[in-house]
């Protein structure tokens, strides 16, 4: 999906697509790369002008759109998509840069030129660039790298003066101001060295309360943006590609490695995309924020570029790799992103000190709220704010307890349906997860009875409904789920467990395996085949099965790491009544993929998959002092992918707030979690070093790489996942 989460942003980028179609077409564009080498305005820059797209994000006084820079990056991601040439990026870097300092209310100079129509490029802090102060202002010495600085008309340049960070607006042309050229990599825009000679800054020329931070943080999200243009493209002309390229007489998109290709290309350009908006989001954010979301944008999104492009010219084969594809013109220009972040990537331990402490949070601000719902809620709340909780044999007691108070107010899963919940819609929701978190009260939790009591709900009889949902909303009693077998695991329909109609219900005979907690449960949903003389998916049937049934035998499974969350469960001849089949013999199937969609809306300011934890306790354990580099490189990194896959889902739950059709987040994170998590674990164990030759290694070091094969396999095998990712998102034929 692109950055757009609103039909107005939808809106917005299908007109720009229109633009790209009409003035600036990848084919004209081929004819014309020596003129986009030697700099200047291109041919299509009075009609963007003419459409305001250059200052969306320019207020109505200063002679803008009065939009946001947000709505700037949707044109910034279209253009990437399409392959814009010009020097559109560094011009709305460079005005959003002076629009920043006018919003500080402390400059307010040069918008009126870039409204106008007005060329920039921005112009980083380096160290060769150097700025003595004067009585008067500053000289500046010194020379640096600029994109689409042969067009630029105005430049925003960033100094530092010994004690302070500032930035500056200068015309191009200004005295002692020099552009010396060289062939761009990217053959549809310029770039040069900016030369600086004895060039006088006066205190008029400075952008007071610019921060180098915002602008990190706003070259890191637009960029980010267009490299998430860039790979969506990679996505659509490989996917497109594997449909229709054969070999051996089948599509190649019909075999597996080609499917993996496509698939793992679809997840790197949706968590480019949710980097980007995360970044973008910062910029009304406190310093360590930006911080954060910079780094991810950075990490996640224009470091990946590089590599999508070139995964996709591998599906594409050698048509890919010739000068009359358009690859090596998109690969160009993903490489001229990451050298624009290049100074900033290698200081990404900074990032890493940041996220010692802190997580990459985000608030959902809700544009239609009902202050009367948040008011009932937050009373709600407050009441069981004063109770307890209170544990019996590691049940919970139901009597007067604050789990019991939520449960019967609707609170404990607010998402299901009156009485036993509220029908909360997902704006709804928000407001709930909001009042929880404000009084630090932890939203009740029924795990297996949250997949369960769904498809309850909608298939069971209003005496089941009554008998089930209240007690296990009150933690009355604990579910398993019977699904999984020795010969059935990512192959559900696959599973051989019988159900034979008996006087007045069913025998079930079977064997499930992977069990989680069926030594606690006090019922399991099983998933069992009565008719085995039909397709294997349409011969199964759903139960409510009774744990401590006659024929029940559970058998713990000893992980790995030591534990015994597993387990196995022997069916011999386990009577289950009539009433407690769910729906009719035979739809078992449908049922069951209600059971595993009903996952309760995640909704949470915190923007992290959690896979960070373990190694920022092994920084504290084992006491990294802040020149320890590569410690808190590493935790950047993954810190950076792991915002931007909560960022993937924190959009998921936007759209639905928004009203739009769900996206495919949620499917594509499971993924990237899982890979995330062995990443992470990988970098424990390697910085732990010695420390793994004990059990009770810092961080988690030895547990947490033994637990990895659980994460990967669990849920269906990030192959399965990436099968179904490339057939049934991507639309690829089946082998």
């Amino acid at each position: 999906m692109p950055l757009s989460l609103t039909e107005e942003h939808a809106d917005l980028a299908a007109a720009v697509s229109d633009f790209a179609d009409r003035f600036a077409d990848v084919l004209q564009t081929r004819e014309l790369f020596e003129a986009y080498g030697a700099g200047g305005r291109p041919a299509h820059w009075g009609e963007l002008v003419d459409n305001g797209l250059h200052a969306l994000h320019i207020s109505e006084e200063r002679g803008g759109q009065g939009g946001t820079v947000a709505d700037t990056a949707i044109v910034v991601e279209e253009f990437g998509r399409r392959l814009v040439p010009g020097p559109y990026v560094s011009t709305v870097l460079a005005s959003a840069a002076v629009a920043a300092a006018a919003e500080c209310k402390a400059s307010t100079h040069g918008l009126d030129v870039f409204a106008e129509g007005a060329t920039g490029a921005l112009a980083m802090p380096a160290a060769t660039l150097t700025a003595l102060a004067t009585s008067t202002g500053w000289i500046m010495n010194g020379r640096t790298a600029v994109a689409s600085l042969l067009s630029a008309e105005q430049l925003v340049v960033g100094f530092t003066d010994g004690t302070h960070t500032r930035f500056a607006l200068i015309e191009a042309e200004r005295a002692g101001v020099a552009k010396v050229s060289a062939s761009c990599t990217d053959l549809t825009r310029d770039a040069g060295t900016l030369v600086m000679e004895s060039v006088v800054i006066g205190a008029d020329d400075i952008l007071a309360g610019l921060g180098l931070g915002h602008v990190e943080t706003l070259q890191a999200g637009l960029l980010a943006a267009e490299a998430s243009g860039i790979m969506r493209w990679a996505v659509e002309v490989s996917t497109d590609y594997a449909k229709i390229r054969e070999q051996f007489g089948k599509p190649i998109g019909s075999f597996q490695a080609v499917k993996h290709k496509c698939a793992n290309l679809l997840i790197a350009a949706e968590l480019a995309t949710a980097a980007a908006w995360s970044a973008l989001v910062a910029l009304d954010q406190d310093a360590d924020q930006q911080a954060l979301a910079a780094g991810s944008a950075r990490e996640a999104a224009i470091a990946q570029a590089v590599d999508a492009v070139t995964e996709a010219v591998t599906i594409l084969g050698g048509i890919g790799y010739t000068w009359e594809h358009d690859a090596h013109l998109y690969l160009r220009r993903a490489m001229t992103l990451a050298a624009q972040v290049a100074p900033a990537r290698a200081g990404i331990a900074s990032v890493g000190r940041v996220a010692l402490e802190l997580d990459r949070r985000i608030d959902i601000e809700l544009p239609d709220e009902d202050p009367a719902f948040r008011q009932r809620i937050a009373g709600l709340l407050d009441q069981a704010a004063a109770m307890k909780n209170e544990h019996d044999g590691g049940r919970w007691n139901s009597r007067g307890t604050q789990r019991t108070f939520l449960a019967e107010n609707g609170l404990a899963a607010p998402h299901w349906p009156a009485p036993y919940g509220l029908a909360a819609s997902p704006g709804e929701q928000v407001i709930i997860s909001q009042e929880y978190a404000r009084r630090n009260l932890i939203q009740p939790s029924s795990v297996i009875g949250e997949w369960a009591m769904p498809t309850v709900l909608a298939f069971g009889s209003e005496e089941i409904k009554e008998k089930f949902a209240l007690p296990t909303l009150r933690g009355e009693l604990i579910w398993c789920q019977l699904f999984s077998e020795p010969g059935a695991g990512s192959d559900l329909a696959g599973l051989s467990t019988r159900a034979n109609k008996v006087e007045g219900g069913w025998e079930l005979k079977g064997q499930k395996v992977w069990t989680s907690g069926a030594h606690e449960a006090d019922w399991g949903i099983c998933l069992a085949r009565t008719d085995a003389d039909v397709p294997k998916h349409k011969g199964l049937s759903y139960f409510l099965m009774d744990m401590r049934s006659t024929g029940v035998d559970i058998r713990p499974l000893k992980q790995s790491t030591g534990d015994a969350e597993f387990n196995e469960v022997f069916l011999d001849s386990v009577f289950v009544p009539d009433a407690y089949l769910l729906g009719e013999p035979g739809q078992g199937w449908r049922i069951t993929a209600t059971t595993l969609q009903n996952e309760r809306t995640q909704i949470s300011s915190g923007v992290s998959a959690g896979a960070e934890e373990s190694l920022r306790e092994l920084i504290r354990e084992q006491g990294y002092c802040a020149t320890e580099e590569e410690a808190f490189t590493e935790l950047a990194r993954i810190v950076a992918l792991s915002s931007a896959i909560g960022a993937l889902n924190l959009r998921e739950t936007l759209r639905q707030v928004n009203g739009l059709q769900p996206g495919v987040g949620s499917s594509l994170a499971k993924v990237a979690h899982a890979r995330l998590s062995r990443e992470a674990a990988t970098r424990v164990l390697q910085l732990a070093g010695q420390g793994a030759l004990f059990a009770q290694a810092p961080g988690d070091a030895v547990t947490g790489m033994l637990g990895v094969p659980q994460v990967l396999i669990g849920g269906g095998t990030v192959e399965i996942q990436l099968n179904v990712i490339a057939e049934r998102i991507l639309g690829l034929p089946r082998g």
